[in-house]
């Protein structure tokens, strides 16, 4: 079997981690996308030859590379998120999708409460404060707020924004939710509307998938709700938050702070949160340990295998 695997062409569209390539590379045969200095004559010369795809939540694949590749059976996206995938597409051609939930939860819930955190207590522009020679010079730093017993609204109660509520909980926290319907066996207050959970609520966490439908779902209005004294946290997709509203409510002073770890037009994040010692800004590194990225490497491969064995996918996409 691993003789028939090895004659399967596999794309990888982006250079990922050298863990993942090693084990692509010991199982497949791969095509370095992003190695190509033209890429049309590289997929032309070798677009007969590829059956997968490995790519990630940022680069993905659309319907013009889905045309190319006329062979192509399946794509595995090294990611939760499927919004860089033409899922559309890939039903027209019955081409298979799998994608990493699960392992990633513990890591991106993690990361929303330590920016909940950093965003409240201002850890990370404390830190800045000492290292800058303030302290001994301006004296103590500001007093901040703590986030034990604030009211926290999670817009998405999946798998992460359920690991998110069990986190907060433990911190003392009331939680709400908003998500497409009423979740059953669900303790939590449930709002139909994402302006009436920020209205209730201290701390807005968005976790829900990008879609069309969520696209700008947190808005002028979602930021007037939350008030000058409330906090927003990002750890779903930039594009879920319309970004220029985001800054001019934290500009004016509209809303209290902000945690992100995505942003709408990444690696560009607005310049205008550089100096704001309310806003902790993160390169999208929810998912970046070790332990996860490895994880999230071997479901890439072991999907790939299984689609190839003829077996069912281990994650396939919803």
């Amino acid at each position: 079997m691993a003789e028939e695997l090895k004659g399967v062409g596999v794309l990888v569209t982006y250079p990922i981690l050298p863990y993942l390539i090693e084990s692509l590379d010991r199982k497949f045969t791969i095509y370095k996308l992003w190695e190509a200095e033209n890429r049309e004559a590289f997929l032309a010369q070798h677009a007969h030859s590829i059956r997968g795809v490995a790519c990630n939540g940022s680069d993905g694949i659309d319907a013009q590379l889905i045309d190319v590749l006329r062979h192509l059976e399946v794509v595995a996206t090294n990611s939760v998120g499927l919004n860089k995938v033409d899922l559309n597409k890939c039903r027209e051609r019955n081409i298979a999708v799998a994608h990493t939930p699960d392992v990633v939860t513990d890591d991106v819930a993690d990361l929303a409460i330590a920016l909940m955190l950093d965003t409240l207590r201002h850890i990370s522009a404390a830190d800045r404060y000492v290292r800058q020679g303030f302290w001994p010079l301006k004296g103590d730093y500001k007093i901040t707020s703590k986030l034990s017993g604030k009211r926290v609204g999670i817009v998405g109660l999946g798998r992460i924004g359920s690991a998110i509520a069990k986190r907060a909980e433990a911190f003392g926290c009331s939680i709400a939710y908003h998500s497409r319907s009423k979740k059953p066996d669900v303790p939590f207050s449930y709002h139909s509307n994402v302006v009436d959970l920020a209205v209730s609520c201290d701390i807005l966490v968005v976790a829900c998938p990008l879609t069309k439908e969520t696209h700008g779902i947190i808005n002028k209005s979602v930021f007037d709700a939350l008030g000058k004294k409330g906090t927003l946290v990002n750890i779903g997709r930039g594009a879920l938050v319309d970004e220029k509203e985001l800054v001019k409510a934290l500009v004016e002073g509209r809303l209290g702070g902000a945690g992100l770890d995505v942003f709408e037009n990444e690696p560009s994040v607005p310049e205008e949160l550089f100096s704001m010692e309310n806003v902790v800004l993160l390169p999208h590194v929810g998912t970046a340990t070790w332990e996860t990225r490895m994880a999230m490497a071997d479901l890439v491969v072991g999907n790939l295998e299984a689609h190839f064995s003829k077996k069912p996918l281990l994650t396939p996409a919803p």
